[in-house]
């Protein structure tokens, strides 16, 4: 009888001892877990306050593009930059006139055609991307809308030219039968903001200057050397450019493209593209802000945030 109750009690202690460790199992699962929510919490919080102090210094540095160019009275002009910083962060910003780039609203077809062809289209299928450029904004008549419309069909897209502006440089994609690798090296050199015809050679790249109907690769280096030495005489540039001077201008926008490098310090860094509209002395506001793009980048040494707080 007594070897039996002690059996029962050893049985129950047992018991215990594998319920208490079990809770402590339980305990230290769920203290793991909390510790794992409190650090991702800390760490995404951490990202937060920094996405909101990127933001702050791109306003900022807009604010401060606003500012110059108001103050200089030279709206898309002659392009600049400046850098500054704040606490641990670096800003660098640049700007730049959107006459600098072809419009695919304004400009003619002869200019979007020496954009491509400066691009690595031949001469035959640069002019024909142009003309379904120039049909996809706007067609001639209700004949030629027809038609466009059909050969879409034709090639098998649920969708016809717009018959209108671009609303942005991306639907260049959709026009038909212009492949994906042209329109990925073009875009950095039109844009659907510039409002004018003619493109400012003055702040243009190089790549489109050298689509400028007529222009053969002379002119275009001694019109690189002329900027180079005197980026502020456009008389001398646009002499230099003989026939195809008849493709740009002098005159300069009020929307201008501001990018805006942020380095946190921290190895976070972004890079912020704007395109603003300043607006005149009397308007309530200084500008308004056309497009605003976004990248974020992070090199490979950063620690998680939480471990560096």
């Amino acid at each position: 009888m007594i070897g039996r109750s002690r059996s029962a009690r050893r049985r129950r202690a047992g018991f215990v001892v594998v319920a208490v460790l079990w809770l402590m199992a339980m305990l230290a699962a769920l203290a793991a877990t909390f510790a794992f929510y409190i650090a991702n919490t800390n760490a995404a919080l951490a990202r937060h306050g920094e996405k909101l102090q990127a933001e702050a210094l791109v306003q900022a540095g807009v604010e401060l593009v606003a500012y110059q160019l108001n103050a200089r009275r030279e709206f898309g002009l002659f392009p600049g930059r400046f850098t500054f910083q704040s606490g641990a962060a670096t800003v660098s910003v640049a700007f730049r006139g959107e006459t600098a780039r072809i419009d695919l609203n304004r400009a003619p077809a002869e200019l979007i055609a020496g954009l491509f062809a400066a691009l690595g289209a031949s001469a035959p299928a640069a002019e024909d991307y142009a003309r379904r450029v120039a049909a996809w904004r706007m067609a001639s008549d209700k004949a030629a809308e027809e038609a466009e419309a059909a050969a879409y069909r034709a090639a098998g897209l649920n969708y016809g030219p717009r018959n209108g502006p671009f609303p942005h440089v991306g639907e260049l994609a959709l026009v038909r039968g212009l492949p994906e690798a042209l329109v990925e090296r073009a875009l950095p050199f039109v844009t659907v903001y510039s409002g004018q015809p003619e493109v400012n050679a003055a702040q243009a790249a190089p790549e489109v200057l050298a689509a400028l109907p007529g222009m053969s690769s002379d002119r275009l280096y001694a019109a690189l050397a002329q900027r180079e030495r005197e980026p502020q005489n456009m008389q001398a540039l646009t002499a230099l450019l003989g026939s195809s001077a008849a493709y740009v201008t002098v005159e300069g926008g009020r929307a201008t493209r501001v990018t805006v490098d942020v380095d946190l310090g921290n190895g976070r860094r972004t890079r912020t593209e704007i395109v603003i509209l300043l607006f005149e002395d009397d308007d309530t506001e200084p500008y308004r802000v056309l497009s605003w793009s976004d990248e974020v980048y992070e090199t490979a040494e950063v620690r998680p945030s939480v471990e560096r707080r």
